[in-house]
């Protein structure tokens, strides 16, 4: 799907769907979600270069995710989606800044996207003054979308810590137990996964940043140089922050995985001593269940309970031991 955004009496015209050359060459932004071949020779011919396909936007080396091609710059990078339906994931994006005009090519939505186009239409003025603009300002958007995402994750972090170490310490059933540090590790675990697709989009932006840095003089207006150092030192401080939420969300989960063997070891260190402790009893038993012609105990009137009382007292002894030795 093809949607355009111009500049028409100081506000925004957009516009949606096929369209002349003339419009197309009019608009300042050009997004592209999943694009048609049609669509895609449609731009070509109107912008006079050319948009890369999904494959192109897949390779990971650097030289062919930030390049330059005359005075047009092709950057890529992988982006952060789907955090608030669960579903997320990490999709390449590519941003083409041409002098007259910018192009968005994405075949997912990142909720960033959404919120820069409802800020497009508030503040047009302020958002679309050129292609170079868009995409900076595109560029916080995103940012700021990191930063909550990364500041709510590091609070279901926090909650899902205190539940696990209040299950530690507190006295509870064995399933309440059990399901309250299974949702420890399973925030645990989506923490680490959304943090590392975060930091995956950070390094993408820094990457995208640098290049722009070094030709900003040619690709972006005077006015619109400051976002740029503030992007990087936002970004730095993102990436920081990430870097400490791995860490801390690894040191959570080895003292989840910690408090679940503890749990572990308690219940084969139960089965361990009733296991030891019956060992005893079963040999009495074993013995005196033989079948041989002269075993004297048979005979006699107190043989039986004999038995009985000596597995018992062979079955309490062990167990008077490890209660002594603190094993039970």
């Amino acid at each position: 799907m093809l949607t355009t955004y111009a500049m028409q009496n100081g506000s925004v015209l957009l516009r949606e769907g096929a369209q002349t050359p003339e419009a197309l060459r009019a608009a300042v932004w050009l997004d592209l979600l999943n694009p048609t071949p049609e669509e895609g020779r449609q731009l070509e011919a109107a912008l006079n270069f050319e948009i890369p396909t999904r494959e192109e936007m897949q390779e990971i080396e650097s030289s062919s995710r930030l390049y330059r091609e005359d005075d047009v710059l092709f950057l890529t990078a992988n982006f952060l989606y789907g955090v608030d339906n669960g579903e997320y994931g990490s999709t390449a994006i590519t941003f083409v800044l041409a002098t007259s005009a910018l192009v968005t090519v994405r075949y997912a939505t990142p909720k960033a996207f959404a919120s820069f186009a409802a800020r497009v239409a508030r503040q047009p003025q302020a958002m679309m003054t050129s292609p170079d603009a868009v995409m900076l300002h595109l560029f916080e958007q995103v940012v700021d979308r990191l930063a909550d995402i990364l500041e709510r994750i590091g609070a279901d972090m926090d909650r899902a810590s205190q539940a696990a170490f209040r299950t530690a310490r507190g006295q509870m059933k064995a399933n309440v137990r059990d399901r309250e540090l299974k949702n420890a590790l399973i925030v645990l675990g989506e923490v680490g996964e959304v943090t590392t697709r975060a930091s995956e989009t950070l390094l993408g932006l820094t990457r995208i940043l640098t290049f722009v840095s070094a030709e900003k003089a040619t690709a972006v207006r005077k006015e619109n140089q400051p976002l740029i150092k503030t992007l990087v030192r936002d970004v730095r401080s993102l990436i920081e922050h990430a870097n400490v939420l791995n860490a801390k969300a690894s040191f959570l989960l080895d003292a989840v995985l910690g408090i679940i063997n503890v749990e572990q070891n308690a219940i084969i260190k139960t089965f361990t001593v009733a296991s030891v402790a019956l060992m005893p009893p079963t040999l009495v038993a074993s013995i005196y269940g033989m079948n041989f012609k002269s075993m004297p105990e048979l005979d006699w009137s107190f043989g039986y309970p004999m038995a009985i009382g000596f597995m018992l007292c062979s079955a309490i002894v062990p167990i008077l031991y490890f209660k002594r030795k603190g094993w039970l």
